[in-house]
């Protein structure tokens, strides 16, 4: 080859080579911009300031905030909101619909007036513990029945914090018949508050901070908001001294982080994975964190303070049964998606109990 046709040759071929680099650039460029985005959101609460596990400490949204905003080395923030201090406690799932904040932290009960089928992603009564209900929601289907569940409003969502198995609350005079509960003014949320409904209780549905106060100046004459650890911290024990249990209202309560559809999609797929993967920590560390502490709780209410804690009585827990099934069922027959989703947990439900039985039967 002459020299001429050498040079002009390698000149095309450094010319192609140019456009095909800045083809390349063209196309990667997108991606190296997107991965260094930055966004800031805005996460409500339905639980109030200094809240352990529900608004502060191990598992809690503060925790979830800290965690991904670590991870993500700052790009992606959340500027987290107690109950009261940006909306209303029960007003979150409204505000993440709007657009009005990216994010909320509650529980998908408070939404039940929008959907029944949501409570079933956060607890049902004489339902599944934590180990078979997040097996449910991650391996068994649940959290494809959550989105599909939550579609039609534009957000989507995730198991968050768990409380495990919950007692069944305070009561300003014991229990002793199923009449008891007839014009009994009860603090309760969710598909619990429905059941006991069925045996003629007065629902009532109070943020936690204005629980003890309504039970102290008998505004309320029960109420039930978690565990000894919790409960204690709220001073209900200085309202009432029944405390009592079986869990059968709540034997798991999954926490909800509520995100907007339209930003969730608009996170690049790294952030995505840190958003999860923070708020399964989460999860765990709840759940880890209220098994530590209750115990201690419980000894420190019955030795100290005087607290009389029993379980309710055994025909008192037959009724509520039955109550169950039936607000269940009549439920499940008014909507195909409550149906869908009741029968699908009801399925798997049976399956994890036979196996359940089988593992703890020594």
């Amino acid at each position: 080859m002459k020299r001429r046709e050498f040079m002009r040759a390698g000149a095309m071929g450094a010319t192609a080579a140019a456009t095909i680099g800045a083809t390349a650039g063209m196309v990667a460029a997108p991606a190296v911009v997107r991965a260094q985005d930055k966004f800031a959101w805005k996460m409500t609460n339905a639980y109030g300031p200094g809240a352990p596990m529900t608004t502060v400490g191990p598992g809690s949204p503060t925790r979830f905030a800290e965690l991904v905003g670590s991870m993500s080395g700052g790009r992606l923030t959340f500027q987290h909101f107690a109950a009261g201090e940006l909306i209303p406690a029960f007003e979150g799932f409204d505000a993440v619909v709007a657009g009005t904040v990216e994010a909320n932290a509650a529980n998908s009960y408070f939404w039940s007036g929008r959907s029944f089928a949501a409570q079933y992603f956060t607890n049902v009564p004489f339902g599944m513990s934590f180990p078979g209900h997040m097996a449910w929601l991650y391996h068994g289907g649940g959290m494809e029945l959550w989105d599909e569940v939550y579609q039609p409003f534009g957000v989507v969502a995730f198991p968050f914090n768990n409380t495990g198995t919950q007692m069944t609350g305070w009561f300003r005079k014991e229990v002793t018949s199923v009449e008891d509960f007839k014009g009994l003014k009860m603090r309760i949320p969710g598909l619990s508050g429905k059941v006991y409904a069925a045996l003629g209780v007065d629902v009532r549905l109070l943020p936690g901070p204005e629980i003890f106060p309504a039970l102290e100046r008998g505004v309320i004459d029960a109420a039930e908001f978690v565990g000894p650890y919790s409960d204690r911290r709220l001073g209900l024990q200085k309202a009432a001294k029944n405390y009592y249990t079986t869990g059968w209202h709540e034997p798991n309560n999954a926490g909800e982080l509520l995100i907007n559809k339209a930003n969730w999609d608009s996170l690049p797929d790294d952030l995505k994975t840190m958003v999860r993967t923070a708020a399964m920590t989460c999860l765990v560390e709840s759940y880890t964190w209220c098994e530590s502490v209750n115990g201690a709780a419980l000894v420190e209410l019955v030795e100290k303070e005087g607290v009389i804690a029993r379980p309710l009585p055994p025909e008192v827990i037959a009724r509520l049964r039955e109550a169950t099934a039936d607000t269940l069922a009549t439920e499940a027959g008014k909507d195909p998606l409550v149906r869908k989703v009741h029968d699908h947990y009801m399925a798997f439900k049976a399956k994890h109990d036979r196996w359940s039985e089988i593992a703890r039967s020594v």
